[in-house]
């Protein structure tokens, strides 16, 4: 690792690289919005904001976060398992990568879900789970609207908004059921962020500008 401007440059094996960028990273293409080509760049993006103080592999870092939703295009409910074994599977990986590191990146991929309450089982599924949380709270927001619009076009927008306001609810409220694996001050401020908006009735307007 080297320093630039003050920041953190973690190297990934090029070829590696090379490889997810031609043959992974446009799977994503095929997803709806809310899991697509901008998502999977945000994952690998937030991933690497982690690791100072880590002692991890970036090359480990940087795959399981390529492949942490490939499985969507198979199935959304167990599109965890899906993506896991879909890097298990792929021999390419076995040219930089022993059987172990595989595996521990196949369990971190399995573990990364959002609705998951146990703690992932090793530190490249806590990175990739924080990293997936994404809590931008416009973003979040935006997310569900374009998700909920693509799903049930039939609704009203003010569907959509009810719809959008349960959800943000359960999953970020004070009993909701995301959990934050690692220190993540961007994730902690999100989270408050959204908090503050279901408490205050801003959400529903947050959400009218994305119908």
């Amino acid at each position: 690792m080297e320093k630039v401007e003050g920041k953190s440059v973690w190297e990934v094996i090029p070829e590696l690289q090379e490889y997810i960028e031609q043959n992974i990273l446009p799977l994503y293409e095929a997803h709806d919005s809310a899991h697509g080509p901008e998502h999977v760049r945000v994952v690998l993006e937030n991933s690497f904001a982690l690791l100072d103080g880590l002692d991890v592999d970036p090359s480990m870092v940087y795959t399981v976060a390529a492949y942490h939703d490939v499985g969507i295009r198979v199935s959304r409910e167990h599109h965890e398992a899906v993506s896991g074994q879909w890097l298990w599977e792929d021999r390419e990986l076995e040219r930089w990568f022993t059987f172990e590191q595989r595996l521990v990146m196949r369990q971190a991929v399995e573990n990364h879900r959002a609705s998951r309450q146990e703690p992932p089982r090793n530190i490249y599924g806590r990175i990739v789970s924080e990293a997936d949380r994404d809590l931008d709270p416009e973003r979040v927001v935006r997310r569900m609207i374009e998700y909920s619009k693509a799903h049930w076009p039939q609704w009203s927008d003010e569907e959509h908004i009810l719809r959008t306001i349960e959800h943000v609810k359960d999953k970020y409220g004070e009993s909701g059921y995301l959990h934050l694996w690692l220190p993540c001050p961007r994730n902690e401020r999100g989270l408050v962020i959204l908090r503050e908006w279901l408490k205050s009735g801003e959400l529903a307007e947050r959400c009218r500008k994305y119908l």
